[in-house]
């Protein structure tokens, strides 16, 4: 299908790649993981658009191959009228108006052989599309998606989370021998992860899919590719199976680095000896083993196992310290209505207490980020933040918070860290490294705008957050970082998240959008309602215990008690 042979490229400031290799295989589901930066996007659109790159290496494709791609981002014309089966039904009819134009001008053609190739061609895509099927195709792709009431809806009346679902559906349609999808999960509801997870199941051809998603990676792939730190590591197999063998391995280096640095000291010690002996009598053959010990250590030190590869450095997120006071009323919400178009929240109340946690929680489209950001602007007449509350803020939308012309560094300096290196030290806790500093905003991954907005706001003294999708774009390393700070923080959150984990571990309510109101709700009652209606309780809380595993096993590697990491791994082993 694809094949990537030794690749090397990278930016005057960074290398990406050093001689990575991998296959993709007809039929394939592979997902596409690695830290926030390590140039998963860069790699896919070196993947689509060879040739706007210059690279070491090769990128062979089958001949004839053709790739679709969805991106992160959906981005849609608000004015577009068309209903949803017209949107997922465009691209064919385009296609037959072509063979039809093309019949219209062999009728009248000179040079016959060329107008026959240009129609033999569409005819070509039409066969790959299985266009003489695809009003069929399409029913089946909605019935499959939960989405077949809104067949006839016009796209300006579906919510963001629906119209990318439809991006999505709309590439698989048109059956490309490869399929990329970049981050398709973030931002989704619920329901709508879960008809990204049944479509992609579902589907029948090869897949490159970029995903943090835990869900996903869990249920929806047969094949790994984890880049990092400039290498790519392929694995056959899923996620699970995947981060046992991480594991295992680890454990197993870990074991012949122990063996192997216990060579290297007692080789040393024989060196020293041997030094010490050839200092005090001049011998030539103390000489000769001194020097044929000293090439045996300096042997042992070249071959000793660097750093492996599965050391992903975990980021160290800590949020402002603050100790709030019993009792206080941070932020209230009194009546609060909302209208864009229709009505999309009324007879909105509930306040939030000093060092309470609350996540806004509901499907696309019912106005969460409206709130949030009346919230932030703090004019509206239902909505009082306490004066003497201090308050920031993480939005979604990365531009807001940052301007995308300047460079790390001369935000951070605005922010007043202080000098170059102080900087340097504290974006490396949060693994923002190398020559990130002259990197324009702009020119930042989504998941590294996003860590350098969390780093902005741990340098404040805020009482209050309002974070809006926080972990959206963050690698998993990431993810459980800030699930970590947020648990930490001694101050009041209110975070509006599509993340089970993050909502179900750190929030101490919910706050639970539908039928146009918000309602409290305990997180007992939301794990138990996200159980019923959307996710396996089982795996949930399968996938809990496996995350209590891993911590205890990271935290057993730090102590070298290797035999309980082995104890703990045979039993995340029994889980999976």
């Amino acid at each position: 299908m694809i094949q990537v042979e030794k690749l090397s490229y990278g930016f005057p400031a960074k290398d990406l790649y050093k001689d990575i290799s991998f296959k993709l295989e007809t039929g394939q589901h592979c997902a596409l993981i690695g830290s926030n930066g390590s140039g998963k996007s860069t790699l896919v659109d070196m993947l689509i658009h060879p040739d706007d790159y210059l690279y070491d290496g090769k990128i062979i494709k089958e001949e004839g191959c053709r790739i679709g791609y969805a991106s992160q981002f959906s981005v849609r014309d608000k004015a577009q009228e068309h209903t949803v089966f017209e949107f997922l039904s465009e691209k064919f009819l385009e296609n037959e108006r072509n063979i039809a134009s093309v019949c219209e001008e062999m009728a009248a053609a000179e040079n016959m052989e060329a107008a026959f190739e240009k129609y033999q061609a569409l005819l070509d895509l039409h066969d790959a599309m299985d266009g003489d099927h695809y009003e069929s195709n399409i029913q089946k792709q909605l019935y499959v998606a939960g989405m077949r009431e809104i067949k006839e809806t016009k796209l300006s009346q579906i919510s963001g989370g629906e119209y990318k679902i439809l991006q999505i559906m709309r590439e698989m349609l048109l059956s490309p021998n490869l399929l990329i999808l970049d981050e398709p999960d973030v931002f989704l509801d619920f329901a709508n992860l879960n008809s990204l997870c049944q479509l992609v199941n579902g589907y029948q051809g090869t897949l490159l899919v970029i995903t943090h998603n835990r869900y996903l990676l869990n249920h929806c792939f047969n094949k790994i590719l984890h880049l990092e730190n400039g290498d790519v590591q392929e694995y056959d197999g899923n996620y699970t199976e995947y981060r046992c063998t991480i594991l295992k391995e680890k454990l197993e280096l870990k074991l012949q680095n122990l063996a192997e640095q216990e060579a290297i000291e007692h080789t040393a010690e024989l060196v020293d000896t041997l030094r010490h002996r050839a200092t005090v009598m001049v011998n030539p053959v103390i000489g000769r083993s001194v020097n044929a010990k000293q090439s045996q250590l300096d042997r042992l030190r070249a071959r000793q196992i660097k750093a492996p590869f599965i050391e992903v450095r975990e980021p160290e997120i800590v949020l402002p310290l603050v100790e709030p006071e019993a009792e206080q009323t941070v932020l209230s919400i009194t009546d609060y209505q909302v209208i864009v178009g229709k009505s999309l929240l009324e007879n909105v109340s509930f306040q939030l207490l000093a060092g309470e946690k609350a996540a806004i929680v509901g499907a696309n489209g019912t106005g969460k980020t409206t709130l949030i950001r009346d919230i932030l602007e703090n004019r509206h007449p239902s909505i009082r933040i306490d004066e003497n509350t201090s308050y920031a803020c993480l939005s979604q939308l990365q531009g807001e918070n940052i301007d995308e012309s300047k460079t790390v560094y001369q935000i951070m300096l605005e922010d007043g860290f202080g000098c170059e290196e102080s900087v340097r030290r504290y974006l490396s806790k949060y693994c923002l490294e190398g020559d990130l500093l002259n990197q324009k905003a702009g020119q930042l991954s989504g998941g590294e705008q996003n860590l350098l907005q969390i780093a902005r706001l741990a340098n404040s003294d805020a009482q209050l957050l309002i974070l809006d999708e926080p972990t959206s774009h963050l690698d998993i390393y990431a993810q459980i970082a800030l699930e970590k700070a947020v648990a930490a923080y001694k101050g009041a959150v209110l975070m509006v998240s599509h993340d089970f984990y993050l909502a179900a571990n750190c929030a101490d309510y919910v706050l639970y959008v539908e039928d146009h109101t918000v309602r409290r709700m305990r997180t007992r009652t939301f794990r138990k309602m996200v159980y019923d209606k959307y996710f396996d309780q089982k795996y949930l809380e399968i996938d809990k215990k496996k995350q209590e595993i891993e911590k205890n096993i990271t935290s057993a590697f730090k102590k070298n008690d290797l035999a309980a990491v082995e104890k703990l791994c045979r039993q995340l082993e029994e889980l999976s």
